[in-house]
């Protein structure tokens, strides 16, 4: 079957199946074979490779890895799309179409099951709204990968990448970089898609660590506290914290905890290094 990655065998397929867009998945699918071929060299992908692809659409990038890859698992939500899949994927027998939320697979069941729990490479045109609840699930729940390679809003890479010291640094920035090495691979004009969505895209490819940069003594701790750092990003780092349901710790003893880390009570959340967390987390886990 033809490449369907163009303006025209888009719409084409559309009509053939009068298929309307939902605005609650967030739809937007590439036309630009340029694009699709940048994401899929970003992703490395081998002709040994299993590929999770999260939200294929009507199969746009799945066709390019299949081509690559020795297996393609494409998680799709929406169920009006799946007839499309079978019809547009029908000539790879490699695709394994799965209707169902990305949030509610078992991944690692999955992983056992397609790649014999070896790491997958992920590969995906993200819904802006759900970005980062799925690249949380990605890395918390520790599923076996080797990388993340995906279309995210401009702004949501950004965040991705920054540090310390500016607006779009927060909980996202050192959760990424806590886990993987982020880059930024190119940008996305909004004419690149049908439909067009209202802000610039980002590829972006996130390669895991095989051990994260800093050791923590637990990472479940270090992340509450790094998400309370910045609930409120206004406060102190001694107040959002002391103030953080279920952290339960005194101001006395975080503030015990900076000057041994020689820094002031008044220092905030957003001026912390992903090291610095790490090394509050450890000396407040101690007494916990």
């Amino acid at each position: 079957m033809p490449k369907i990655g163009t303006p025209g065998r888009t719409v084409e397929v559309l009509q053939k199946y009068q298929f309307n867009f939902q605005k609650k998945y967030g739809q937007n699918f590439l036309i630009e074979p340029q694009v699709l071929e940048t994401i899929v060299d970003a992703a490395h992908i081998q002709t040994d490779d299993c590929v999770l692809e999260i939200g294929p659409g009507i199969g746009t990038m799945t066709q390019y890895l299949a081509e690559q890859a020795r297996e393609v698992v494409a998680v799709e939500i929406d169920k009006a799309l799946i007839p499309i899949l079978q019809d547009t994927l029908s000539e790879y027998p490699n695709v394994t179409i799965i209707n169902e939320d990305i949030l509610k697979v078992d991944l690692e069941k999955l992983v056992k099951e397609k790649n014999d729990g070896r790491p997958v490479k992920v590969v995906a045109n993200l819904p802006y709204y759900i970005t980062t609840p799925i690249i949380m699930q990605l890395f918390e729940s520790h599923v076996p990968l080797h990388s993340i390679t995906i279309m995210v809003q401009t702004e949501v890479a950004q965040r991705m990448k920054v540090g310390p010291g500016t607006k779009d640094y927060g909980a996202l920035s050192l959760a990424v970089q806590y886990y993987s090495r982020p880059e930024i691979i190119t940008h996305v004009p909004p004419t690149c898609f049908i439909p067009r969505p209202n802000v610039g895209s980002t590829v972006i490819r996130l390669t895991r660590y095989e051990k994260p940069p800093v050791e923590a003594a637990d990472e479940s701790f270090l992340f509450s506290l790094i998400r309370a750092s910045f609930n409120q990003r206004r406060k102190t780092l001694v107040n959002g914290l002391s103030n953080a349901s279920g952290l339960n710790l005194p101001k006395a003893q975080i503030t015990e905890a900076l000057e041994q880390m020689g820094l002031p009570a008044n220092v905030r959340g957003e001026t912390f290094t992903l090291e610095q967390f790490a090394r509050l987390s450890e000396l407040l886990y101690r007494k916990k």
